[in-house]
């Protein structure tokens, strides 16, 4: 990541300066960060993404995957994250009140599944990120650890490629994690028929 802005901004200030179109953003406690993602990292992700889409078709779920956007954390104004994939129940986002106008969600029930890969800023992804994703109450969060980037106290040891699913029980995460040729067990796709693998392999 890439410091990209000097000054701090609030969270208004920066969904007004953000360059529509062009590269990836997000704000952290004011502070704009570019985003640089690698090659391999944006063909797991859209590889996600095309996965879920053709679930969503076939389920003709009323979910969409946005070409972006961004996350809002609960007790803040500084703050705004950009996730590599994000599927939105198209039905609660009458309830949002910038998504309209700024693309962007207050509201945990609005998001069915919240995907991050891992890069380098592993700290992010199952940090903050985690910390603000379970407090705004959204059902579902993967991590796709390819690399097996992360520490040892979230992927275990030996560190390997691993992905994680967060499921949101009585108002904190349960994880589930797969490797290998492990199906991928989703509750929002719950006949997705993927493995870690799979996903994984894309990466190399």
């Amino acid at each position: 990541m890439v410091q990209e802005v000097p000054q701090l901004m609030t969270l208004e200030g920066f969904l007004d300066w953000y360059p529509d179109g062009y590269g990836c953003y997000e704000l952290w406690n004011g502070v704009v960060i570019k985003m640089q993602p690698t090659g391999t990292h944006e063909q797991v992700a859209g590889f996600l993404a095309g996965e879920l889409f053709v679930e969503i078709k076939r389920l003709k779920l009323p979910c969409i995957i946005p070409r972006q956007a961004i996350i809002k954390p609960i007790d803040t104004n500084k703050s705004g994250y950009n996730p590599d994939v994000i599927v939105l129940d198209q039905l609660a986002l009458n309830e949002e009140p910038l998504w309209k106008k700024r693309s962007t969600i207050t509201q945990g029930k609005s998001v069915s599944v919240v995907i991050e890969v891992v890069s380098t800023n592993w700290r992010d992804d199952y940090g903050h990120k985690f910390i603000d994703y379970e407090a705004l109450s959204i059902s579902e969060y993967w991590i796709v650890d390819y690399l097996g980037l992360g520490g040892r106290r979230y992927i275990g040891t030996p560190k390997q490629p691993t992905f994680s699913v967060y499921q949101l029980i009585d108002g904190e995460y349960q994880v589930q994690q797969f490797r290998g040729s492990d199906r991928i067990v989703s509750a929002t796709f719950p006949e997705l028929n993927l493995t870690a693998e799979q996903v994984f392999t894309v990466g190399l």
